[in-house]
């Protein structure tokens, strides 16, 4: 049996039992009213039904029946609800803070598009459910528990803000964790009781946890959101691939980072600030926007591109 077959039928008897009230139903009305489901497809469905915690499975007698279960911490709000929507709201519970796209709903549901947009915007109004956009693809929304908070993985976490990526704050803190980096290693190479103890021990000293580089970007107070260790071993990664910091395994299994002297200084237009200018594509000699009124490039330090054009 397809999956798909599986979802249809066992919806279809989650249905009947549902209707049968709270005493449920026996095994027997279940055949006479669906006489099109073949005995191992009615067990099919009553297991997957009994696996999901949907229906509870009891002896009357001689007599096998089947109830439906009641949801566990159910919000008042669902308690008069009709089948569809406790079923939406059941599958929409089970994807947690990760969220469930539409598309997905319907198909576990098999509800028909507009008797699902009706559930969904009933959900929403009762506060039960709610819409998120995802930062991977804002045109589409994921549904989840009202009270969830989304996971990073939707919102980008601390690096984005109303789905746009902020560049200007992701540079901000390379530059100030590659600072706190750079100061400790010449803190400690300049430190004569440090450069005592050894090289293994002034490299230890020179390294730092990204806890002790969190600690140091929060008390700056230059991030508007908290930051936790994982946004800081991110940014200090990014420095690692950009050859200004090297990475250490703790006997722990846990990383240290130390600034390191590159070997050759970057190209001049590896530095220039135009990668991150938002208006690029409109900068040009006569442009709304020019390298010749650029106040950027105007702070970059020395500029033969910007002279050379000039002379031009």
């Amino acid at each position: 049996m397809s999956e798909n077959n599986l979802e249809i039928n066992s919806q279809l008897l989650l249905g009947y039992i549902a209707a049968s009230g709270p005493s449920g139903c026996f095994n027997d009305d279940v055949e006479k009213a669906m006489p099109n489901l073949s005995n191992e497809e009615r067990v099919s469905a009553i297991n997957h039904l009994i696996s999901k915690r949907l229906i509870d499975i009891y002896q009357s007698g001689s007599k096998l029946g089947y109830k439906t279960r009641a949801p566990e911490n159910e919000p008042a709000d669902l308690a008069g609800a009709d089948t569809e929507e406790k079923i939406v709201y059941g599958i929409i519970k089970e994807a947690g803070n990760k969220g469930i796209w539409m598309r997905d709903i319907r198909l576990k549901s098999n509800l028909q598009p507009n008797v699902l947009n009706k559930v969904l915007k009933s959900l929403e109004n009762k506060k039960l459910i709610k819409a998120v956009k995802s930062v991977s693809a804002y045109k589409k929304k994921v549904y989840m528990l009202f009270e969830l908070e989304p996971d990073s993985t939707l919102t980008g976490g601390s690096w984005y803000s109303d789905q746009d990526f902020e560049s200007e704050f992701v540079d901000v803190l390379n530059q100030q964790c590659y600072r706190y980096l750079i100061e400790l290693r010449q803190k400690h190479e300049s430190d004569p009781s440090s450069v005592k103890k050894g090289p293994l021990a002034l490299y230890n000293l020179s390294s730092a946890h990204p806890t002790q580089v969190c600690k140091f970007i929060t008390d700056l107070g230059i991030s508007k959101v908290p930051l936790s260790d994982e946004d800081i071993r991110t940014i200090l990664d990014t420095l690692l691939y950009d050859g200004k910091v090297e990475r250490k395994v703790t006997l722990g299994g846990d990383f240290t980072y130390r600034a390191v002297n590159p070997l050759i200084d970057a190209p001049g237009l590896v530095k220039l600030p135009c990668g991150i200018c938002s208006v690029i594509n409109e900068c040009h000699l006569g442009g709304s926007a020019s390298p010749l009124s650029c106040p950027y490039l105007k702070t970059w330090g020395e500029k033969p591109i910007i002279k050379v054009q000039m002379e031009d």
